[in-house]
Order: C-alpha cells, then sequence, then structure tokens
C-alpha cells in the first residue's frame, strides 16, 4: 500500500445501506482511510459532496431518481478536480466509457477483489485513472471487435436518458429527474433511436437487453 502521511477522506455513493456499511467496514480497517459521507441517490450525493468536499467519492451507477452518472456531472460542475471512482455491478465497458466522459477517474466493478478497489482509491487519489482488470479487458476486446459499441455514439446526457428510457421511466419523470424540459426528452429520445438505427421502443429495449445495459434481472426488481 501507499505510504500515505494525510488520511484520504472518502464518501460512498449507494442505495444499498448494507453495501455501504461493506464498503465502510472495509475502508475504516485501512489506516489512512476514512468514511467521512454517505448518500444514497444521486442529488444527495451532490449535496453531500458539497457539505464535506472529501478527497475521494466512491460511485454507484445504477440509483433510483437522479443516477450515479447525472451526479459525477454535476459535482464535476462544482469542482472540476473532483476525484470520482466508480464501483459498479456494471460489467458492460459502455458504462465505463460514459463514466469516463462525465468526469470519472476510474472504475472498478463490485465483483472484483476488495484488493482491487483499495488500490484504485491510492491510484485515482494520486490523480491517475484506474480500471479494474475485468472491465480494461472488456474495453480491450471491444476495440479489437469488428462490431464497435454503438453506444460509444452517445453522449453522457443520451446514454443517461436511454438508460432511464430503456427502464420504462415516463418522459415527465426523467425530465424532472434530470432537470430538463419533456421537449427535450423526446427531442434526445429521437436522436438516440436514430444514432442506434432503431425504429421503435420495443427494439431500444431489446438492443439495451443485448448490451446488457438493461438485464432482465433489474427490470424485476424495479417492479
Amino acid at each position: 500500500m501507499n505510504p500515505l502521511t494525510k488520511t484520504i477522506s472518502i464518501m460512498l455513493v449507494d442505495d444499498h445501506a448494507i453495501v455501504r456499511e461493506g464498503y465502510r467496514s472495509l475502508l475504516q480497517k485501512q489506516d489512512n482511510m476514512t468514511v467521512v459521507a454517505e448518500a444514497s441517490d444521486g442529488q444527495d450525493a451532490y449535496l453531500q459532496y458539497k457539505a464535506h468536499q472529501p478527497d475521494i467519492v466512491i460511485m454507484d451507477i445504477s440509483m433510483p431518481g437522479q443516477s450515479g452518472l447525472e451526479a459525477i456531472s454535476r459535482i464535476r460542475q462544482v469542482n472540476s478536480s473532483a476525484k470520482i471512482l466508480v464501483f459498479s455491478m456494471h460489467q458492460n465497458p459502455s458504462f465505463a466509457i460514459q463514466a469516463t466522459r462525465a468526469g470519472a477517474f476510474g472504475y472498478v466493478t463490485k465483483s472484483s477483489d476488495p484488493e482491487v478497489l483499495i488500490r484504485a482509491i491510492y491510484d485515482v487519489y494520486d490523480g491517475q485513472h484506474s480500471l479494474s482488470a475485468d472491465i480494461a479487458q472488456a474495453l480491450a476486446m471491444e476495440k479489437l471487435g469488428t462490431d464497435s459499441s454503438a453506444l460509444e455514439q452517445l453522449t453522457v446526457r443520451e446514454f443517461e436518458v436511454f438508460r432511464m428510457l430503456v427502464e420504462a421511466q415516463s418522459t415527465t419523470t426523467i425530465a424532472e429527474t434530470l432537470n430538463i424540459s419533456p421537449k427535450t426528452v423526446s427531442n434526445t429520445h429521437y436522436i438516440i433511436k436514430k444514432k442506434l438505427g432503431v425504429s421503435s421502443d420495443i427494439e431500444l429495449t431489446r438492443l439495451a437487453i443485448k448490451m446488457n445495459v438493461l438485464n432482465l434481472l433489474d427490470i424485476v426488481e424495479v417492479d
């Protein structure tokens, strides 16, 4: 481990309290890490970040309401040097790409060993980008493939709207969550379908499942 004299202050963002407790227990065992704040959704993360100004934010992406991607963008608007590490169940490299575009320094999957998360925290604290091995490999394989992910064409905002659309969230709900107008959501919806080469929402949902953006188990959990 890195020999640090300063204690790294950390904020945990995850919608599951028991998961946050597991993170906290792991991090508090480190000699130079302390958890100073927690949040259960993107909006709360934004407010807690402004209140506590932690050195590192460990951020989940999929949360009710305002997601991690939106929170990353908002936090980076408050502090362009904010150091954010995504810790997510999603192993689709498109999520890592969008998180990086939003301003995250690293992306670690929840299937990784605890030591991988600890090492990533040190890397991000030092201003280095960090990816867990499975995500790094998936990104490399995607670049080698002939079918480069169409999702890379989407901007962070378009990807966020896409994710919410295939979760069957209404235009009004998406607009309120992302603080944009319903008309902007509708326009973005059209652009997304055009970029992804689909003509209906059913095709959009099928594509989301095929590309592992939407898991059938996630639909059951939402219900």
